[in-house]
Parts: C-alpha cells; structure tokens; sequence
C-alpha cells in the first residue's frame, strides 16, 4: 500500500471529451436523447449531425446541431416509417408479413443510403469532422453511417441499439448464435424450442443472409467506394468499441454475450406516465 500511493497521487479524474453523435431517426433518436441530455450534464461537448430533412431530431440546449442538405422531402420519410410501422403491428399471414417487411426495409435502406452518401461526400461538413478532432462517435448501427465516418477518421465508435436485423450485431461481435436455441426474427419462437420449430428457425437463418444482403448491399457498396477497400456490414460494424444495447433478461431470453455489450434495457422505461382510469 505504501508503494502505491504516492502512485495515485499522480492519477487524474476521468475529462469530459467531445462527442460526435450520428442519429437514427424515429423512436431510435428519442431514446438516445435521454442518453446525450445525461452525457451533457457531465460536461461532455456534444454535436449531432443529421439530415435537414430530419423528422423528431431537435435543437436544444443539450448540444450542437448540425445539418446538411439530402435529395429528398421529409414527408417522403415520415411516410415510409409510417408504413413499416403499421407493417409490424399486422394480423396478416406470415409470409405477406415477412415479403411487407423486406420491402420497406429495402426502401427505407435506399432512402438512408442516400442520405448517408449525402454526409460522405460533404467536404464542408468532412472538413469540420476531420478537423473537430472528436474522441467518440455515438451512432445507431442500424444506418452504419456513423462507423463508416469512424473508420476514415479512426475515431472510436460507441453504438446505441436495440438490434440489427439478421442478427448482423450479433455477428459483428462475435457472439455465439446458435439457431437451434436462439429464436429468429418472425418465428414466434422462444428459446426451448421443439424438433419442428428448431427446424423452422434453420431454415430462417439461412434465408435471413440472402434477405440482409439485399437490404444492406446500398451501404456496403457505398462503404466500399468511401473507404477504398471492400467492406461487408458485419466486417464495417465489427470495429464498434462498445455496443450500448437497449435489452433486458426481463423482456428478452436469455444469449450469450461479448464483454463489450451492456445492456440497458431500463432506459426504455425511464419516463413512467400513470395509467388514465
């Protein structure tokens, strides 16, 4: 103890740092709010970078918006996630579900695309990034825009989500997912289940790498033109530092997971509003 003393006596508390923050729009950016107001109460420098076409993302007081001009309307927006919400709450059958979704989230990935392309090729708002040395990135890697901006500047990058669809987060980090006791997206499935269901959620899996190519191939290709090198959406998410996901053993079956993920299930109920009689 006497020898390490005068040792901690030399160490400092933790500095805020300057933060860099690239949003997913909808329900995405009012849960990673809540995140950026606690971030600024603890002297934190925070800028957030989003389309002018943006839908909830505000300005505040909490931290510095900027934005930069995109080729399309915000109404063209707010009707697509419109759309892809009243697709997952449908009764309709399974495969009319399933053919719905991949659709919209074709549409919505070229939209995003498009929008991402829009920041990458912006030497104004590059210069600014390049020149702001930030310590971090925040983003939402369901548009890996954020990380694609982190891998050209070697910026470390912090993620905020709920899941990527196809597993891909799962890939990315190298988390065990057996598909013969880890549900797939639409099997109704839990974790115990039984010969037939476990060979439905193979059959899945296999179908979930086609589908996913089709969706992310926009940004894979736009990632590979940017950073001069080819880049599939795991291997570009895969360099994420921490991965900030908003589950719970409470609501979710229990999975395996890396060191680097934290789950933060209870941010989604930090705001209680008491029932109406």
């Amino acid at each position: 103890v006497a020898v390490l003393l005068p040792f901690l006596c030399c160490l400092s508390p933790a500095a805020a740092g300057k933060l860099l923050v690239i949003p997913m729009e909808g329900s995405h950016w009012l849960s990673m709010k809540e995140v950026l107001v606690e971030l600024s109460k603890r002297g934190h420098e925070i800028v957030v970078i989003a389309p002018d076409s943006k839908m909830l993302i505000d300005s505040t007081g909490t931290y510095e918006l900027k934005t930069y001009p995109v080729p399309f309307k915000k109404e063209e927006m707010e009707e697509l996630i419109r759309s892809f919400g009243a697709n997952c709450f449908s009764k309709e059958p399974f495969l009319i579900r399933f053919l719905n979704t991949l659709d919209n989230f074709r549409k919505t990935s070229a939209l995003f695309q498009v929008s991402c392309s829009s920041l990458l090729y912006n030497k104004e708002m590059m210069k600014y990034i390049e020149e702001s040395k930030f310590d971090a990135i925040f983003t939402d890697p369901l548009t890996p825009c954020g990380q694609i901006i982190a891998l050209h500047f070697s910026i470390p990058t912090v993620f905020f989500l709920r899941g990527v669809p196809c597993s891909i987060d799962t890939h990315a980090a190298q988390s065990p997912n057996p598909p013969s006791y880890v549900p797939r997206m639409f099997s109704l499935n839990t974790d115990h289940m039984t010969f037939p269901q476990r060979v439905k959620n193979f059959l899945l899996d296999i179908s979930e790498y086609f589908t996913c190519s089709m969706v992310f191939s926009p940004f894979e290709s736009l990632a590979s033109d940017f950073l001069q090198k080819p880049m599939t959406i795991t291997q570009l998410l895969s360099h994420g530092s921490i991965w900030l996901k908003r589950l719970d053993f409470v609501f979710e079956y229990p999975m395996p997971i890396m060191p680097n993920m934290i789950f933060i299930g209870g941010i989604n109920c930090g705001q209680k509003k008491l029932l109406s009689q």
